[in-house]
């Protein structure tokens, strides 16, 4: 038996895939499945099944933007898509494998986000091209997870109407003062600004971001109130009545969860409030993918809700309020994968066709990911007091119904 037999026979149950390898002798595995469309892909030579058992994420990754994986049949998402459903992780049996120290150590490196470095892997990613981005998201440039009343819903209503679901949540008053941490390319700070009335500062360390966040507020006759600074939260000073942080806290490290939410605490006024919005781990602290680790989002890690939690609670700072966004995010990237593919001569323009196919991939195996793996999204309200907002979720439900006709 092959390395590739050995490799997915017995795994792919749902769904048909279809392997030509280097030598042209076709392998099947699985059985047809309404839920997911048939996938062939050719390999082209022998060292991709080696690689893919040696790393998946990275093994299928590289194959896949250097040429030696070639989907046949299907796209990507397809491919993706069938192997993650055949290992979803509710179906999973209990983890009982313990990491190395080894490894848990190699993580802990990796995760140690000090200013230089947190300002140099944020430039990897959030520097490129503003070009590209506006390719795949929204008109807002929201680069975060949509929140879809119904699946049906466009890319555009789901991301206005994210913000007004956290907005709901900031419990905000005209004239307060926000804070927003890692305020992308300034379309929260905006949207807040106009329908509650409130000064915003946004902080980022990406100097691109920085650039259309400003031009945005100048744009729109705001910016004597929606101001943005290149700075690392760790530099801020000042008191703010709210603080928002959406789609950062996953470039923060586990080394420097207490710093931050130290900081925060420190930043929030005694009835101040806070709404944390970050990808997380439905299970146990984990480990980011290789390929991701490489390519995507270096010094990134995604955190289990109880290491978030661990860390506030230890600076004393109360969740109100949590909310497991399960499936929403899964939508939005399943849609930016599919407008990204539809770019693909103009992404090809911007830098080549390797780098066209890194993001597919990524795109893709982020759609997987929030659709058949460990993660979601959760939204957490700190608050200082457990005075500062009333006692029951109504008033997010009046001012979110509210917001949305806004």
């Amino acid at each position: 038996m092959s390395l590739l037999d050995r490799f997915l026979t017995g795994f792919i149950r749902r769904g048909e895939l279809v392997v030509i390898d280097h030598e042209g002798v076709t392998h099947r595995f699985g059985s047809p499945d309404p839920r997911h469309r048939p996938v062939t892909i050719r390999l082209t030579d022998a060292r991709v099944p080696i690689d893919l058992a040696r790393s998946r994420s990275l093994g299928t990754g590289e194959a896949y933007m250097d040429g030696r994986l070639i989907v046949e049949q299907g796209d990507i998402l397809d491919l993706l898509d069938i192997v993650k459903a055949n290992g979803r992780w509710e179906q999973r049996g209990r983890r009982r494998r313990v990491a190395s120290a080894k490894a848990k150590v190699a993580r802990t490196v990796r995760s140690y986000n000090w200013e230089r470095r947190s300002k140099r892997n944020v430039a990897h990613h959030y520097d490129l091209s503003d070009r590209l981005y506006a390719l795949f998201l929204d008109s807002d440039l929201q680069y975060s997870c949509a929140y879809y009343a119904s699946p049906s819903n466009s890319l555009e209503q789901a991301q206005a109407d994210k913000k007004a679901h956290i907005a709901a949540k900031l419990h905000l008053k005209p004239k307060q003062k926000v804070l927003d941490i890692g305020c992308g390319w300034g379309g929260m700070a905006l949207y807040l600004n106009r329908v509650a009335n409130v000064d915003v500062l946004g902080i980022t360390l990406s100097e691109e971001q920085l650039k259309v966040a400003q031009r945005r507020a100048a744009e729109a006759g705001v910016a004597d109130r929606v101001k943005f600074e290149l700075r690392d939260y760790r530099k801020l000073e000042g008191r703010f009545d709210r603080i928002v942080s959406v789609g950062m806290f996953e470039h923060v490290g586990p080394p420097h969860y207490r710093t931050f939410f130290r900081k925060c605490r420190d930043l929030l006024v005694e009835d101040g409030v806070m709404l944390l919005h970050t990808i997380g781990r439905f299970g146990r602290p984990g480990k980011t993918d290789a390929f991701t680790e490489k390519y995507i989002f270096p010094g990134g890690y995604i955190p289990a809700l109880s290491e978030v939690v661990a860390a506030s609670e230890q600076e004393r700072l109360l969740a109100a309020d949590v909310e497991t966004l399960r499936l929403h995010y899964g939508y939005t990237a399943e849609e930016w994968y599919r407008r990204a593919t539809a770019k693909r001569d103009e992404i090809v323009a911007l830098y080549d066709e390797r780098f066209f196919r890194l993001w597919q991939f990524y795109l893709a195996g982020a759609a997987v990911t929030f659709r058949h793996g460990g993660m979601g999204n959760y939204q957490i309200q700190y608050i200082r007091d457990r005075d500062a907002v009333p006692i029951t979720r109504d008033y997010m439900v009046e001012a979110e119904a509210r917001l949305r006709t806004l």
